[in-house]
């Protein structure tokens, strides 16, 4: 067979890690043949590819980033899009696809599969939202940066007498800021499943000074006061409708020096959480799924996504995994509640 991969949406620890386990196992234990199709679904959309092969996937384990490159083009919102892709892949002899990316990519590897093309997902996501797969890879990554970031905010918020506010990744779900949080030490964590109280977050504030610490408080981009009780910036559109976010930690900085009266800073880290070497969680399960991957296209297993349960990589249908976001439930927010001020 001749089996097109492609990384489409955010790029992500891990990525790599995935290529060169479908490329290994699919060559030398199958017999297949690979191409790459660059920058995620514009790639097929333009016929745009490079070769794939096991001497292209050689040392690429431990690098950040994808060697295929990245882009948040959505085929489906192009006239004639799909149209586009199938002739394309049919020009090129591609006879299967394997698409790696988080809720955007899978879902329209998904509607791809409704239209007759031979698809496989593997989920990709430093959200950690997918709601098909316990987790995704890159999440761990993430965390880890961020926690590391706070740890070192401790110690100049020590100093300075400052409140301390990390901005993180996450825009409908607050998986990272939760885990960073909490593994950091936080004093506040806010996300974007529950509205926060403007409020209650300076009397955590003003707590954690009277016991003459600094508060370090962990904020998700997509987090959001309670109606009417901050203005926000207005933000443009992606390709998807997503808004693209930013700023939330800055808004707040500057509402807790008002109310407050002590000084406030921000730390957005923004892409630092996506880049660099992958921890060595993430290269294992990209790789567990990257071998998962290449072994349901094989059996012709199509229109699934590879995902983990417990300590189990499994198949899922790629309309289960798409069809809602994983969000924390909010029991999990409570224990961290038991932490603020």
């Amino acid at each position: 067979m001749r089996i097109g991969v492609l990384t489409g949406g955010g790029d992500c620890p891990g990525l790599n890690a995935v290529i060169r386990a479908v490329v290994r196992k699919g060559v030398s234990v199958y017999g297949h043949e690979f191409v790459g199709f660059r920058d995620g679904w514009r790639g097929p959309l333009e016929g745009d590819t490079m070769p794939l092969d096991i001497q292209a996937v050689r040392g690429i384990l431990p690098r950040g980033g994808t060697i295929l490159g990245s882009s948040r083009t959505n085929p489906i919102k192009i006239e004639g899009g799909v149209d586009r892709i199938k002739a394309n892949l049919a020009a090129g002899g591609v006879d299967a696809l394997i698409a790696i990316g988080g809720e955007d990519t899978l879902g329209v590897a998904r509607q791809l599969y409704e239209r007759q093309v031979n698809v496989v997902g593997v989920p990709k996501t430093i959200d950690n939202d997918l709601s098909g797969t316990d987790y995704t890879f890159g999440f761990d990554t993430a965390v880890n940066i961020a926690t590391e970031a706070i740890d070192r905010l401790h110690t100049t918020a020590e100093s300075h007498h400052r409140a301390l506010i990390c901005e993180v990744m996450g825009r409908h779900a607050g998986w990272i800021a939760l885990h960073a949080g909490m593994a950091g030490g936080a004093n506040v964590i806010l996300i974007p499943e529950k509205p926060f109280d403007i409020d209650r977050v300076c009397e955590y504030v003003e707590s954690r000074f009277r016991t003459r610490y600094s508060p370090i408080l962990v904020v998700a981009e997509g987090a959001h006061p309670l109606e009417g009780q901050m203005a926000l910036q207005a933000s443009e559109l992606d390709a998807f409708g997503h808004v693209r976010l930013g700023g939330i930690g800055e808004t707040l900085a500057k509402e807790i020096e008002k109310r407050t009266g002590k000084e406030a800073r921000t730390t957005v880290l923004g892409h630092i959480q996506r880049g660099g070497t992958p921890t060595a969680y993430d290269r294992v399960l990209a790789t567990r799924f990257g071998l998962q991957a290449i072994d349901a296209v094989h059996e012709g297993d199509y229109g699934k996504m590879v995902a983990l349960r417990g300590t189990d990589i499994v198949r899922v249908g790629l309309d289960e995994a798409t069809s809602e976001l994983k969000t924390v439930p909010v029991e999990r927010y409570a224990e961290a509640e038991v932490f603020f001020g």
